[in-house]
Parts: structure tokens; sequence; C-alpha cells
């Protein structure tokens, strides 16, 4: 493993923890200004994980090992493992700012249940820079895209749930630098384990997955207006489109 693999790998997981600060436009942005972007944030968040699931990371895992069994297993594993942590913790993405339904406890949990995310999210970074420096940049944009919209949700909740907005930033950057360990886990992992890659690059293509039809889309239907509706579907399109170009780079 080359110098570049760690430098990269940390400095992209550096800015993905850096996204937990972009709860600070939510001072000066209005309430229904901000939920009309998260919408359509969300649908590009969608688009770029579907994309990075199907054109880079089953590819490569198949490139890489052949489309055996195994590989269905992983990417199965993956959808597996992002429910599991879903239901025990009983974490949602708040794409859209939070409401009075969320109690105040919730905060608490949802700020473990994100630290979780982001660590799970070290490691796919990590693992997918690894394997390739075109697959980590394509899978750091992936992620990327998805913390921004989640991010300004989690806000919201530490919000709602009592935290002051200077209290609520802080706590928020504390859970999304545990991306940053999940990162050395993945690197001190692929040191020493020859086929780490070969499991963690389809089991990120499965969380993927979970993550954008589980609960990023059912957010997008909620929309009913049309011509909402088409702007969604065009935005998720350019999801798909972005990280595509991306491939440019293999």
């Amino acid at each position: 493993m080359t110098f570049e693999t760690w430098l990269y790998s940390l400095l992209s997981v550096s800015i993905v923890s850096l996204s937990s600060l972009i709860g600070i436009v939510t001072f000066s942005v209005k309430e229904s200004r901000l939920k009309n972007a998260l919408l359509y944030m969300v649908s590009f968040s969608a688009g770029a994980l579907f994309g990075d699931a199907f054109i880079h990371l089953i590819p490569e895992a198949v490139e890489e090992s052949g489309f055996g069994l195994n590989i269905s297993i992983y990417i199965l594993s993956g959808i597996l493992c992002f429910f599991v942590v879903e239901k025990i913790l009983q974490w949602r993405h708040c794409h859209i700012l939070t409401s009075e339904e969320h109690p105040h406890t919730f905060a608490y949990m949802n700020l473990f249940g994100d630290a979780v995310h982001n660590f799970i999210d070290g490691l796919i970074v990590a693992g997918s820079y690894i394997v390739s420096f075109p697959l980590g940049v394509a899978t750091t944009l992936a992620v990327v895209f998805h913390e921004i919209p989640q991010e300004i949700g989690d806000f919201g909740v530490l919000i709602y749930g009592g935290f002051s907005k200077s209290k609520a930033l802080m706590f928020n950057f504390l859970s999304a630098i545990t991306a940053i360990l999940g990162a050395f886990v993945a690197l001190l992992l692929g040191l020493y384990m020859t086929n780490f890659t070969v499991f963690l690059v389809p089991f990120a293509a499965g969380g993927f997955i979970y993550i954008a039809g589980s609960d990023l889309i059912p957010e997008l239907h909620k929309e009913i207006k049309p011509s909402k509706s088409v702007l969604e579907l065009i935005v998720f399109i350019l999801g798909i489109l972005v990280l595509l170009s991306l491939s440019l780079l293999h």
C-alpha cells in the first residue's frame, strides 16, 4: 500500500467530516427554502449512490474476482448490515428537516447512529482507495453528496432536541470524525488482509443500494406535484451521470 493511498484516504474522509458543518447554512436560510433545496439534494444523492454502486463498485468487484455467488452474498451483506443498524439503533436518515414528531431523546440516539454510519463511510472510502484512485474519488463524491442533506437533517434533529446551534454543530462534527477512525481501520486491515477489499467493495455497494432505495427514494415519493417530481427525476439522473463521468478516470 502506497503513501498516496493513505494521503488520499485521510484527506477524503476529512472532507467528508467537514461536511457536517454544513448546518451553518441553516442559520440564514428560511426553512421553506431549505426544504425545497433539500428535496433536490436528496434526488442527486440517490442518483450518485446508485451510480457509484452499479457503475463503479460492483464492476470493480467483478473485475477483481469474477462474478460468483460470493459477490452476491457480499452485496446482500451490505444491505443486511445497514438494515440491522437502523433497526437496532432506531436510526433513520432525516434528509428533510425534522418536525415535532421527534422526541428529545432521539437527538442523542441520532448522534450515536450518525457516528456508526460515518465510521462505515470511512471504511468504505479508504477501502475504495486501496483498490484504485478513481474508485476512491467516485466513492468519496458519492458519500459527500449523501452527507450534505443528511448532515443538515441531523443538525435539525439536534436543534429540536434542545441543543444550541453552536453545540449542535460541535456534536455533529464530533460524530462525523469517526469517518477518520473508520479510514484508519480500513487502511490497517488492508496492510494485513490481502482479500479485505474483495469483501468491502461489494459490501459498500450493498450499503449504498440500501441507503438510496430505503431511505432516499421514499423521501422523494412524498412529493406529488408534477413539476417538482419531473425536476426530481432530472436531478436524480444528473447524480447518476456525474458518477458515470468519473468512470473516464479509469
